[in-house]
């Protein structure tokens, strides 16, 4: 079994895993919770794709994970930034059927949007190490 490490992308990071899609989906929701997180919402895109498309695509979720304090932070700083969260995190069959990709969006890029702002930056920069974490342990 090699490790992969994690990978950096534009607007965030992801890491294939040994584990077919229903055993990393859950590994990905325990990771998550150790690092302070909680799954609010749950999208299975393939099921919604075949339901409202008719057509088929890999086993897909996306997890919208939330820190609490984290957003209740965020929130202090910037009422509005609700818009963009929570964070997503995604979990998909990948094309060998026994590894599954495991992603998480980089809230850094995702609150650059919102302008300079040193407080949401520090909320950020702690929620992509608890993310980033999360995606090394699963």
């Amino acid at each position: 079994m090699r490790v992969q490490q994690v990978k950096q992308q534009k607007y965030g990071f992801s890491r294939t895993v040994d584990g077919a899609f229903e055993e990393a989906t859950e590994r990905t929701r325990e990771a998550l919770k150790k690092e302070g997180f909680g799954v609010l919402s749950e999208i299975r895109l393939d099921e919604k794709l075949k339901e409202k498309l008719g057509v088929d695509f890999r086993r897909y979720v996306i997890l919208g994970a939330c820190n609490p304090p984290l957003a209740y932070k965020a929130l202090q700083e910037e009422i509005n930034i609700g818009l963009l969260l929570p964070c997503n995190v995604i979990v998909y069959q990948s094309d060998d059927k026994n590894k599954s990709v495991v992603a998480a969006i980089d809230a850094q890029a995702m609150l650059s949007v919102v302008g300079e702002n040193h407080a949401l930056n520090e909320v950020a920069n702690d929620a992509n190490e608890r993310l980033r974490k999360a995606i090394e342990q699963i």
